[in-house]
């Protein structure tokens, strides 16, 4: 075993893994490379989910299929060991006798767990893993979050002025951020499962959240309006999209408008709650300030992506408040974003 050369081609697998972002949820994004004598002569990922995982992809695209028993397979994720929307991977893998399979991460889903290594073994593979774990885990953090505590991933999202506000004291808030920085937003929404504001936010802004800016899935809307005060004309309730009303008076569906009705005093608790029920893996929190300050002060997020301009508004509504320092800065043109992880 050579580590260098593994982690070559595990870096590859999650290269193919990563295009899977935003399109197989709440399937894990999985990449397989397989290599005959230092060659690549095969590769796939998870294209959608519901359909064929990485495995069988890679497996087809190899023309020649006799050195298949002398190869290696190079796959992001412990390979499935039940039966799901497709027959197990490593049913798959055991039946043209790879040599060896080196994963990234075991899979934490208890249907897994261990049961695919256990597989391969008692087959006769040789299966080495943890190879890139680390990169591994980061990629698929949106499905380890939700397999392992129970909840999907949270992130937040906010502009905020130079002097730390978020909008005027008339809740007006167009525009503090410039328009590469609104066009990133676009994209990260279509990585999301879902997307999150709360009354004022839907009330002041009348936001679409979709991603009319970018090519990608439009994310589940979600908005919190207690007592049902919301005119009924915002776009949040044009039912284009499927989206969620969490509320205290009402239960109901039409189309693609639900109202969920929650418990005032434990109103985040519920909503996750139902989330976690729906198979929710991610959820993007673009506001208001008190949403924000709510999950931050509940502990209720794992990242934020804080955009701050060069605009000034000398008063108005302040902006959420973290107590970690951030990992990583950027500018984007006159913004500078910067990103924290909890």
């Amino acid at each position: 075993m050579n580590k260098s050369i593994d982690k070559k081609y595990m870096q590859r697998a999650l290269e193919l893994a990563a295009n899977g972002l935003g399109v197989v949820s709440p399937n894990p994004m999985v990449g397989c490379v397989i290599v005959y004598k230092n060659k690549i002569i095969g590769e796939g990922w998870h294209e959608k989910y519901g359909e064929a995982h990485a495995e069988v992809h890679a497996i087809k695209s190899v023309k020649n299929k006799k050195l298949l028993k002398q190869s290696t397979a190079y796959v992001t994720l412990e390979p499935c060991a039940h039966f799901g929307k497709t027959p197990p991977c490593a049913d798959l893998l055991i039946k043209h006798q790879l040599k060896r399979v080196v994963i990234c991460n075991q899979d934490s889903f208890p249907l897994v767990n261990g049961g695919g290594i256990k597989k391969l073994t008692e087959a006769g593979i040789e299966v080495d893993v943890g190879v890139l774990s680390k990169q591994g885990r980061k990629l698929n953090k949106r499905f380890f979050t939700r397999v392992e505590k129970k909840k999907p991933y949270v992130i937040l999202k906010w502009a905020q002025t130079a002097d730390g506000f978020v909008a005027r004291e008339n809740y007006d808030s167009k525009w503090i951020s410039g328009e590469q920085s609104r066009k990133m937003v676009h994209k990260w929404r279509s990585e999301e499962d879902a997307i999150w504001v709360g009354t004022n936010t839907a009330k002041y802004d009348n936001p679409k959240l979709n991603v009319r800016n970018w090519q990608g899935n439009n994310p589940i809307r979600l908005v919190i309006d207690k007592r049902l005060s919301l005119n009924s004309d915002l776009h949040l309730f044009d039912q284009e999209i499927p989206s969620i009303c969490y509320n205290l008076k009402k239960e109901g569906k039409e189309e693609n408008l639900e109202w969920v009705k929650v418990a005032d005093e434990r109103l985040l608790e519920d909503v996750f709650l139902d989330l976690r029920q729906r198979g929710v893996q991610s959820v993007f929190v673009e506001g208001g300030a008190h949403l924000l300050q709510s999950l931050i002060d509940k502990d209720y997020w794992d990242e934020a992506r804080v955009f701050t301009s060069q605009t000034n508004f000398e008063k108005g509504i302040k902006a959420p408040k973290l107590n970690v320092d951030s990992s990583k800065e950027m500018n984007i043109e006159d913004d500078r974003l910067s990103i924290y992880l909890k």
